[in-house]
């Protein structure tokens, strides 16, 4: 066996999943829920549904909620009170312990586990001390990761960085979406010890797919012959609902629309909103403008179908769920040519890409797209076409391949 690989297990019957700071079972676009939330819930649901025994693991941020909640057979999230219930994400780094110790116990006596797999860093944190502990492999997706959200000018601490690098160098496994997204890795972080493999995020088709414009905007109370643009996600710079917003002014059609769905997220959620309210004032768009809660996940394919345009003006996106499942409703995405939105989009066929957020690029491509419905059309049923290709049990899939074989191997030593 190569150098560096300790210990040895076979197969893979029951996974522990972690995600720390945000549960799949949260309502997308609110508080730190997105597209995180959804990858958990219908990954771990297509696991389930292929005979694999799942048990997520997530904080308990809310009075009132049960310790266990079956999903459907063979898939549970168990929340694991862990510090103050309102804890900031900004400060769940110092709860981390306290989870560890509290799932290390529920594995040890309720919910074993033949692999652990952590979403996000913190999960995997948690999941490099349990792997040693529980002598079990580990499999990390980070969603995010600090230099990836550096280039992008969202900064993080250097602490994250080095956190990550140790999470890096012992995970046996990590998951990446797209091959931009594993380039990107490499680049920045170089090989790691484990695995790089690429499981893509999918789409429920039976709730996104192409419908009637017409119904769904009468059910959303839109105008019938308004151009309508739409942006969904959560109110916060990384994704860019500001660009949307100076969009929308770019294109100088006052008989235009932007719907806006999504909430405040994070400490400084509230006033991001209200920075957003002001600048779409100050830019004359503001009666433009409606600004949506945060739906309920199937909700949303009402709102894509009543759109002309989604716009995803993200700084970083390491897949892009929402330009998916407005591809899979066969609306065409004018997106940012970042991380996973350059797999997904393909420029000019399906949609369009915007290098460095130009407002004025993406009026351009949004002016092209409402002004020739031909064209629309045309990228819109290639879009959906594309998406088709995403399904939860393709994912699923691969990612059984990858608890198998590292179930299989000697596990990654980072003494």
């Amino acid at each position: 066996m190569p150098s560096g690989w300790v210990g040895f297990r076979s197969s893979v019957q029951r996974v522990a999943i972690l995600s720390l700071h945000t549960s799949p079972l949260a309502q997308p676009g609110s508080g730190d829920s997105g597209g995180m939330n959804v990858y958990v819930r219908e990954l771990a649901s297509a696991l389930a549904q292929a005979g694999i025994d799942c048990t997520t693991f997530t904080r308990l941020d809310r009075a009132g909620l049960p310790e266990v909640v079956q999903v459907e057979p063979g898939y549970r999230v168990v929340h694991v009170p862990a510090g103050p219930i309102d804890l900031a994400k900004e400060d769940l780094v110092s709860v981390v312990d306290e989870f560890g110790d509290r799932v290390a116990e529920l594995i040890a006596t309720r919910y074993p586990a033949d692999v652990i797999h952590a979403n996000y860093w913190l999960s995997g944190l948690v999941a490099h001390r349990l792997k040693h502990e529980l002598e079990v492999p580990f499999v990390s997706t980070f969603h995010t990761l600090a230099k990836v959200k550096a280039e992008g000018g969202d900064h993080e601490p250097a602490w994250r960085e080095r956190a990550e690098q140790e999470i890096i160098g012992c995970a046996d496994a990590i998951c990446v979406s797209c091959p931009e997204e594993e380039q990107q890795f490499l680049r920045l972080y170089g090989a790691p010890a484990g695995r790089l493999d690429i499981v893509s995020p999918a789409v429920e088709h039976a709730f996104f797919a192409p419908g009637d414009r017409c119904g769904a905007r009468q059910a959303l109370g839109l105008p019938a012959d308004a151009p309508v643009l739409l942006f969904v996600g959560r109110i916060q710079p990384l994704k860019g609902p500001d660009v949307a917003v100076r969009s929308l002014a770019e294109l100088g059609r006052r008989d235009a629309l932007l719907v806006v769905v999504g909430g405040a997220s994070g400490r400084d959620g509230d006033e991001a909103l209200a920075d957003l309210r002001r600048q779409a004032t100050d830019l004359g768009v503001i009666d433009q403008i409606r600004f949506v809660a945060p739906q309920p996940h199937h909700i949303l394919s009402t709102y894509y179908r009543a759109a002309d345009v989604v716009l995803v003006p993200s700084r970083s996106e390491s897949f892009g769920l929402v330009a998916l499942e407005a591809m899979a409703c066969g609306i065409p995405v004018v997106a940012s040519a970042v991380g996973g939105l350059q797999s997904l989009v393909d420029h000019g066929e399906t949609g369009f890409l915007v290098a460095d957020r130009d407002p004025r690029e993406f009026a351009r491509y949004v002016r092209e797209i409402i002004e020739h419905p031909g064209h629309a059309h045309a990228l819109g049923v290639r879009a959906a076409q594309q998406a088709k290709w995403y399904t939860w049990g393709f994912a699923a899939a691969r990612l059984r391949r990858v608890y198998a074989d590292i179930a299989a191997r000697r596990l990654v030593s980072c003494s």
